[in-house]
């Protein structure tokens, strides 16, 4: 704990003045009365409607009031000052990363009128420069979304476009790949619940750019900011993808979904199988969010889960030699270029046993012609769990605090397009478990001072391994010395690659492994100053020191 309290005040007085949000927003103002005048003093609440926690802040001497460190949601803002009636902004929609400005205009009273009076709430965002665009959390669960993912949401924003890493044409589609500004995807920073949330493997397996993946309906809130983004943000030059984590409140909320596809809903294509019967194609994707109060206007809780049951099979084509050409029978002259003897076409051409034994692995062609003679029905596999928890704590007025722990563990198979032994090339089976840890305080000891802590730790662990991992390996089978024996990388017939026929033996790239692990701690002292007074126009923002 000493160590902490030292590194905060180092934070505190070293760190530059930035201007630092994480996943909260700001609510400013200015209190006047009937004649434009500003109103000090007066008692300015910030009561929010989903949860009932409420924070108070007296307008300084240029009647300006400022609430930092403010959760998305819906909120009351209240002015009172003795003498005045209540002027009262009823339902004020706070956004992530906004600086949300609510004037509000006190009218004289009897000391025992209680006169409600309709706030000023800007729609227009005044106080920010930063270009962006929020997605709500009804939007993000009633806009379609093929495969449930929130993120596909981003290509709604200006200026983005889905990456190549992100379409059907990819080999392996990539969740989160978006070129924003023309920029590559991997220019993009993804944050959750202000801390870093960017999937750092080299491989990238589990093909995703984020380490956690919120499914719509645990999303509270996010942000895609494309330009003009403060320099809390850093990092990217693309856009910065901004989400908050969904909370629980003072009510029990809850959903349940399941989404189900089916080869009998689908068309045949454009390869009808040689079966005569269309591929097979079983979807299932399901799941819930559950969150509510532990203690009234205090502690809440929420937790969701989704699963992802994926089996389809496609139609594949390879060319493999004939049984003609596996006897050496070609129908074209062929000269050795070793001896420069002349093998005319039909004639027998001498193999060693390594050639023999892979021809003889591989299965008989399913065609006559001379390219694209093998075809398999491909299947292809995907398992994925995810599940989380979050919980809030108002511990006192002035302080309070969250946990949220998140994991997912993916399982994927790709079936080789050429079987084994001779074939097993492909991705294999891939397998990814995440594991998130984020945490955070928010103390705010006066009405001009907020420290903020944010701790995240992220764990990946994953991997590819190739359908013949841990047999016999090379040495043993075809007779290639020199190669690694170890059972965790050998096995199978090594890449082959024969001009004119598709390629044998497993992937060159596989088996992979990777185990990144990342320490996310963020501390944000913000302090208000004194203001020099201006002829127009909003306040300018306090000066924030964060590290």
């Amino acid at each position: 704990m000493r160590k902490l309290i030292v590194v905060a005040a180092l934070c505190a007085s070293l760190a530059s003045p930035v201007w630092a949000q994480f996943d909260t927003a700001t609510v400013l103002g200015t209190v006047h009365d009937p004649s434009g005048a500003v109103v000090p003093g007066a008692t300015v609440t910030l009561l929010s409607l989903d949860t009932g926690i409420s924070s108070t802040r007296v307008s300084d001497d240029k009647g300006a009031f400022e609430f930092a460190s403010v959760r998305i949601g819906n909120y009351k803002v209240t002015a009172e000052l003795q003498g005045f009636s209540a002027a009262v902004a009823g339902n004020v929609k706070v956004n992530i990363g906004a600086r949300q400005r609510v004037d509000l205009n006190l009218r004289p009273a009897a000391m025992s009128e209680a006169v409600d009076v309709t706030a000023d709430v800007s729609l227009l965002e005044s106080d920010s420069s930063q270009r962006g665009q929020v997605i709500t959390h009804d939007q993000a669960i009633a806009l379609p979304l093929n495969g449930r993912e929130y993120s596909s949401l981003v290509l709604l924003s200006t200026g983005v476009r889905l990456s190549a890493l992100n379409t059907g044409s990819a080999s392996t589609v990539r969740e989160g790949s978006f070129n924003v500004n023309g920029l590559r995807s991997t220019f993009n920073n993804f944050l959750l619940d202000g801390l870093d949330n960017n999937a750092y493997g080299t491989s990238n397996q589990g093909f995703s750019n984020q380490v956690m993946q919120p499914s719509p309906d645990a999303v509270g809130e996010f942000q895609v900011v494309t330009n003009n983004m403060s320099a809390e943000y850093g990092r990217s030059a693309g856009a910065t993808i901004n989400v908050a984590y969904a909370s629980g409140g003072n009510k029990f909320k809850g959903a349940a979904w399941e989404f189900l596809r089916d080869e009998r809903l689908n068309a045949t294509g454009a390869f009808k199988p040689i079966t005569g019967v269309k591929p097979p194609l079983t979807r299932n994707q399901f799941g819930f969010v559950f969150g509510g109060p532990i203690i009234q206007n205090k502690a809440f809780f929420f937790v969701d889960y989704e699963g992802f049951r994926q089996t389809r099979e496609n139609v594949a084509f390879s060319t493999i030699p004939n049984q003609r050409q596996r006897q050496g029978l070609l129908s074209v002259d062929v000269r050795d270029p070793r001896t420069g003897a002349l093998y005319p076409a039909g004639t027998p051409i001498p193999m060693t046993a390594f050639a023999s034994k892979v021809l003889a692995g591989l299965p008989n062609p399913t065609g006559t012609t001379a390219a694209n003679n093998y075809e398999i029905l491909q299947q292809f596999r995907n398992h994925n769990d995810k599940y989380s928890g979050k919980f809030d704590v108002q511990i006192s007025p002035r302080l309070r605090s969250f946990a949220r722990l998140g994991y997912r563990n993916v399982d994927i198979f790709d079936q080789s397009p050429i079987p084994l032994p001779s074939g097993g090339g492909g991705n294999g089976l891939t397998y990814v478990q995440n594991l998130q840890l984020a945490t955070g305080m928010t103390w705010t000891p006066s009405d001009n001072q907020l420290l903020e802590f944010r701790f995240g730790f992220s764990r990946t662990r994953a991997g590819k391994n190739p359908p013949a991992l841990g047999s016999a390996g090379a040495d043993v089978d075809y007779g290639i010395g020199g190669l690694p024996t170890d059972p965790r990388v050998a096995g199978g017939l090594p890449a082959q690659i024969i001009p004119g026929f598709s390629e044998l033996g497993r992937q060159a790239t596989n088996p992979q492994w990777q185990f990144p692990t990342a320490f996310n701690p963020k501390v944000n002292y913000t302090r208000t100053f004194g203001r020099p007074a201006r002829s127009g126009g909003p306040d300018p923002p306090a000066p924030r020191r964060r590290c």
